[in-house]
């Protein structure tokens, strides 16, 4: 009887441990120093998923290079789509990991959190009143361009994948271009789920100080104002009590304002719809930029973001029912006619003169002159820790700033721009039939292209004048009313002077090219009869030359100049395509000959 006993209690001692190492993750396996493959992570995820019923996984789409990029849904009845999470009056957080896969902390700590909660039966109540959707890898290719020497800046993991995806493209500036298959499968999923709450966990570079975890939450005016006032007054306050509480003091994500001298000062600001936080600022959405950093070791930067996540979750939690009406309230607004009478705040700039004083926790530094690169090098002593008290710059205002139109109206032609606005679900209609229509629109001046490609494009800034014209437009064309819950992402797309617009991007770069020349001999004769015809026009033409003096020494500018002045002159130089249309009583008329393409 004893001996069956002992057997007993043998069995009853040493299967939960075997059953505990069967649920450690890749990284706890290796001793804290490496990350998964992309196969081990979705291994590892199949494996939770067939422990617990609570946790579902269905894929977004494909990668350029045909890889599936998962996404995992965790809810505590195992409801499996937005529509029976919300009915069951929870709300719906996204976690997201390796966008930049060699920033891999997020991805590691919540598959331990998972693990915490399904195996463990621990922080079980993170899901009291929110479901996690959580994309473990969302940069699946790059994530497989792995090897040791993919950071040059960072302290491990032992190999880490590559920054951009298969195409060399950054999924974190293609938000609003949306020029990847990866970000088009994301933007489907985010406004089929529309999360409540947003993170996106990423790893620093730049310089060295003490905090192993920085943030970035938008709260400079980029974001509804019901929202701003939240995150800054319940998330930040608590989040930031809580990881100083676990031995993780935060601070806000910032860049010196000089290039790796914290005593230079430092500034923050919006970020612009091209990056993840930025894009769901625009949606009407609040999130946390996570940043843990680089030189700190790997174990610490994935407990650092494990307690930055459990934290996150708890106030969420807390802040479910507030948070859900905070978002129905922003959307609310963001359609309502209101909002069209008020300044659309395009582009943000920081002002360099208003600052307030702050304690930053860094480290010693000098700064040599380098006798190789005669250039400054700065020398950190993580052995010397110091507390500055710095300037920080981070008071935004306006830069470029609009009045949103009634509706937008695209030729048929430009089907590259439709197609990016089906990408962000934007509701619109299409013209059935030929219409002449009333339109506010862009002529441009001085393009200035960047001599080289940005996330494979050439990127244009040009100054732009506001005209009023009647202009044909063809069935097939696209009419974009603006009273819908994308207002704003309608407008960072399609306002050529907004940060990250579709113009800036280059998807208009043919308005800019001249198709139609005249040959010097031709129009020598004929500049010579135009100013004889037009004293006007004679004047404008010296004021050209003693404004530009470069112009007066070349014929051919003067000349070209004459036959953008004539009859025979492109009219759709230079000019916007997209057209403004500017009140209600104009778009209703237009809407009689319109059906909706959603």
């Amino acid at each position: 009887m004893l001996r069956y006993s002992l057997a007993f209690l043998i069995i009853l001692f040493i299967l939960p441990v075997a059953e505990a190492q069967d649920y450690l993750t890749f990284y706890e396996k290796s001793g804290y120093k490496k990350t998964p493959t992309y196969s081990q992570t979705m291994d590892y995820c199949r494996l939770l998923a067939s422990t617990s019923s609570k946790i579902h996984i269905t894929g977004l789409g494909k990668s350029a290079q045909g890889r599936e990029i998962d996404m995992l849904i965790i809810d505590r009845d195992g409801l499996q789509t937005p529509e029976a999470i919300r009915a069951s009056g929870r709300v719906i957080t996204l976690i997201q990991a390796c966008i930049h896969p060699g920033e891999s902390e997020g991805k590691d700590a919540t598959l331990m959190l998972l693990r915490d909660m399904m195996v463990r039966n621990e922080h079980k109540n993170l899901l009291d009143k929110t479901s996690i959707i959580f994309i473990p890898i969302f940069n699946v290719d790059g994530h497989e361009r792995s090897g040791p020497y993919n950071r040059i800046n960072q302290n491990g993991p032992e190999e880490m994948g590559w920054r951009t995806n298969a195409q060399n493209l950054n999924l974190n500036r293609d938000f609003m271009k949306a020029d990847t298959p990866e970000m088009q499968h994301w933007l489907a999923m985010f406004h089929q789920w529309m999360p409540d709450f947003f993170m996106d966990i990423h790893t620093t570079d730049g310089a060295d100080y003490q905090y192993a975890v920085t943030y970035a939450i938008e709260t400079y005016g980029n974001l509804d104002s019901g929202l701003t006032r939240w995150l800054k007054n319940i998330y930040e306050p608590r989040m930031s009590k809580k990881m100083e509480e676990a031995g993780f003091p935060v601070f806000p994500y910032v860049q010196f304002r000089q290039w790796h001298d914290p005593r230079s000062g430092l500034r923050n600001g919006p970020s612009p719809a091209m990056i993840s936080q930025g894009y769901v600022a625009a949606a009407n959405r609040a999130g946390v930029l996570v940043e843990t950093h680089m030189l700190k070791d790997y174990q610490t930067r994935v407990q650092g973001a494990y307690q930055m996540i459990v934290e996150t979750l708890a106030i969420v939690n807390h802040q479910a029912e507030t948070l859900k009406t905070l978002n129905q309230m922003a959307d609310k607004s963001t359609v309502a006619p209101e909002f069209r009478k008020q300044d659309m705040i395009l582009s943000w700039e920081t002002d360099k003169t208003d600052s307030t004083m702050v304690t930053f926790a860094g480290f010693d530094y000098e700064i040599r002159k380098s006798e190789l690169t005669g250039g400054n090098w700065y020398v950190y002593d993580n052995t010397k820790p110091v507390e500055f008290t710095l300037p920080l710059f981070d008071k935004a205002k306006p830069k470029n700033v609009v009045k949103l139109p009634a509706a937008y109206i695209i030729p048929a032609e430009w089907n590259a721009v439709i197609q990016r606005l089906k990408f962000h679900d934007v509701y619109m209609e299409r013209l059935i039939g030929d219409d002449t229509i009333k339109v506010e629109s862009y002529v441009f001046h001085d393009p200035d292209f960047r001599c080289t490609p940005n996330e494979g494009r050439h990127m244009v800034n040009a100054r732009a004048e506001g005209i009023l014209e009647i202009r044909p437009y063809i069935a097939g064309s696209v009419v974009v009313p603006v009273n819908q819950r994308n207002a704003k992402i309608i407008a960072l797309l399609l306002e050529p002077m907004a940060s990250g617009s579709l113009l800036e991007w280059g998807f208009f770069n043919a308005i800019f090219e001249q198709k139609e020349y005249a040959e010097t001999y031709v129009m020598e004769k004929m500049a010579r009869e135009m100013l004889e015809k037009d004293e006007q026009l004679q004047r404008a033409f010296e004021n050209k030359k003693r404004e530009d003096p470069q112009f007066s020494k070349s014929q051919w500018e003067m000349l070209n100049w004459f036959y953008h002045q004539s009859l025979y002159q492109d009219e759709k130089f230079m000019k916007y395509p997209v057209g403004r249309i500017v009140d209600a009583a104009s778009l209703n008329q237009i809407r009689k000959n319109t059906t909706s393409m959603n």
